[in-house]
């Protein structure tokens, strides 16, 4: 046997033994010290601590109902119940709201107002009741009525001025209406009058003027009481006051 042939059977010994000893990558031991896989835990929630836990919503507290108030009795005495309640009213009041506060008819309370005015004038008391204003209110008799007058005013009265004057009446016959207005139709500036008027409660502001947007005027119920009326209807009308002779007037204004 030639060397060749020696070499070649040692070289398949060789090869064979190698396949013999050969480990799969799987199988070797540089694997085994690698840890498998940890298997990954499902998503569970998280507790939270009592410490770390919110505080749940405040209880919005419990209102306690309001106590009922037992509801008056029907007044006996109607006609004294409404001597009472006009006693401490300052302003005319009219017979709605007195059936309101009464729960009576309006009828039923004006047929007892009616009353006791005619009581009062027959007995010859030194008031009266009379429905002014759009409401009832109690008067000084008009009999005694300048010496009412000199106790509350110890000889000191205070009258209007003619502008004043002038100037109330256009605002009672043109209202609402506006400064400007009133100044024209009286020829002369009247912001002093105005405001003088508005002091003595007299006339009041009553909005503006949608095109201007000028300070609207009107009168008062002071005003109504003053005269007398209930309304601005009840004044007097204006034709007899007026000129004959318009045209006369107006040649006389141009010129």
């Amino acid at each position: 046997m030639t060397d060749d042939t020696t070499s070649k059977a040692n070289t398949g010994t060789d090869l064979a033994a190698e396949i013999a000893d050969w480990t799969p990558p799987w199988q070797r031991q540089d694997r085994a010290d690698t840890p498998p896989d940890e298997p990954v835990e499902p998503d569970t929630p998280r507790q939270l601590s009592p410490e770390a836990a919110p505080e749940p919503p405040p209880t919005p507290p419990t209102r306690t109902p309001a106590r009922s108030v037992d509801p008056l009795p029907l007044a006996e005495d109607l006609p004294g119940t409404l001597e009472a309640i006009l006693m401490v009213c300052e302003e005319p009041v009219g017979e709605a709201a007195l059936a309101e506060a009464l729960g009576r008819p309006e009828t039923e309370i004006t047929d007892a107002l009616r009353q006791l005015a005619a009581e009062y004038t027959g007995d010859g008391r030194g008031f009266d009741l009379r429905r002014q204003a759009g409401g009832w209110r109690y008067y000084t008799r008009d009999d005694f009525a300048p010496y009412v007058e000199r106790f509350v005013l110890d000889g000191q009265q205070v009258r209007l001025t003619k502008a004043a004057l002038e100037t109330l009446a256009v605002v009672a016959y043109q209202q609402p209406v506006t400064r400007g207005r009133i100044s024209a139709i009286r020829g002369v500036n009247c912001d002093g009058v105005i405001r003088t008027l508005t002091t003595r409660g007299l006339i009041e502001e009553c909005g503006a003027e949608p095109d201007s947007g000028a300070h609207l005027y009107r009168t008062t119920s002071m005003f109504l009481e003053k005269l007398g009326l209930n309304s601005v209807s009840e004044l007097p009308p204006l034709a007899p006051f007026l000129p004959t002779d318009l045209t006369e007037i107006g040649e006389s204004s141009e010129t």
